[in-house]
């Protein structure tokens, strides 16, 4: 039997304390960092949970909750109307607690619509003025139906509106270039760029495999994705430390994917401009049949934070349907001078109307048709049983056509105006 002195004794005590120290541990993370207080039964539509704790709140909790933040966040899920009534209750219960207090950033517009955007708050435009002048269909191409209840509220309230998003040809750009093959006044208009958070490069990788790329390489997709996220983060951190922002509260409205986790708008946002904020996003949990092809097949990475700190489960809807069409095929004349029918729809309220192929049209309620916006617009206004009234030119000779809007069946809707 080996016996050791008390010196040896503890010196050997010591080295086995180190070698224990330094030997690598296995973690052992308990629960699911996205979700650590799971619910205890099935969510219900409109239940809202706050994540970290779990804990059920009503809507006045969590809009007081968030209201104690300079900064708000809404990820939306851009064509469901239930994210766009959250953001817009989210806007009144801000623009209720600070009256001439608060500001709306959106990455639905880009930098130079800027203009535009003050125009319309300030009361100088109309809707189809507004669409018309800021390009709404080049840059966001969705229904304004998505967004007409928020931006009617802006303009009531004049809250001011913040155009986020980076220029759609310097987002090519830099999509299709490496940064050394970028113009000067390309790179004159970057932001300063970081690229090395590993849980964005993970979501976009996630995301690019499930897009067509024609030819668009897994960097470009990364470098288009950091740059409007960057540029809509150095967006509102300018607003926020500029005159016009100072003391004021931000909500900010934005695609899920650039809000969710907290690492696209807001951490770059908080390296900007360090300020409390919270982060509020939907979950669909009802998605009828007929949606769900809209859903990306996408195998997103575990993350080890929560999505956002308020999760809303909403059901997946859409916008109602008016039913309603010309039916007709058309195409600017030469010179603006009103839209040329190039074909008729069978059975359409344009051929009970007595429309024939190759009229001109000219106006539509006394309002003059010089572009596609200008027909396609009067159109959505109506609705299953107004009138409307044409100016046709055909074959030289003025003619006015009285037009019964009628609901159109399924297999027209899919028809031009």
């Amino acid at each position: 039997m080996i016996r050791l002195s008390p010196f040896a004794y503890q010196a050997a005590t010591l080295c086995l304390f180190a070698m224990t120290a330094c030997a690598p541990v296995a973690r052992h993370v308990m629960g699911d960092p996205q979700d650590p207080y799971p619910l205890a039964g099935q969510p219900k539509i409109g239940q809202i949970v706050h994540l970290p704790t779990g804990i059920p709140v009503t809507q006045a909790q969590m809009l007081a909750v968030a209201g104690d933040s300079r900064v708000v966040y809404v990820g939306e899920t851009h064509d469901n109307p239930a994210s766009h009534r959250l953001e817009l209750q989210v806007l009144q219960a801000l623009a209720e607690r600070y009256p001439g207090g608060i500001a709306l950033g959106m990455e639905m517009f880009v930098r130079s619509q800027q203009p535009a955007l003050d125009h319309w708050i300030a009361g100088g435009l109309d809707e189809k003025a507004f669409l018309k002048q800021s390009r709404w269909f080049d840059n966001w191409n969705m229904d304004f139906a998505y967004y007409r209840d928020i931006l009617n509220f802006a303009r009531l309230r004049h809250i001011p509106v913040i155009a986020l998003d980076a220029e759609k040809s310097l987002v090519r750009a830099v999509r299709n270039k490496p940064p050394e093959q970028l113009t000067p006044a390309e790179r004159s208009q970057l932001p300063e760029l970081d690229q090395t958070d590993p849980y964005e490069r993970g979501l976009v990788t996630a995301i690019f495999g499930e897009h067509s790329h024609g030819g668009m390489t897994i960097d470009g997709f990364i470098r288009a994705q950091a740059l409007r996220d960057e540029t809509m983060a150095e967006s509102a951190a300018r607003y926020l430390a500029s005159p016009a922002g100072e003391g004021k509260h931000l909500l900010v409205m934005a695609g899920g994917d650039h809000v969710s986790n907290g690492f696209g708008l807001p951490r770059r946002v908080f390296r900007r401009f360090a300020s409390s904020y919270t982060t509020i996003g939907g979950k669909e949990i009802d998605i009828p049949p007929a949606k769900r092809d809209r859903l990306m097949n996408v195998d997103i990475p575990d993350f080890p934070m929560v999505p956002y700190d308020f999760q809303v489960y909403q059901a997946y809807e859409d916008l109602p349907e008016t039913m309603v069409r010309l039916g007709v095929m058309f195409e600017a004349a030469p010179a603006g001078h009103g839209l040329v029918v190039k074909g008729v729809l069978p059975g359409s309220n344009a051929e009970r109307a007595g429309l024939q192929q190759g009229d001109l049209l000219l106006t539509l309620d006394g309002e003059s048709l010089a572009d596609n916006f200008d027909l396609t617009y009067a159109v959505q206004q109506k609705h299953p049983g107004d009138h409307g009234v044409l100016q046709v030119e055909r074959q030289g000779k003025a003619m006015k056509m009285e037009v019964v809007f009628l609901a159109v069946q399924k297999d027209l809707q899919h028809g031009k105006k």
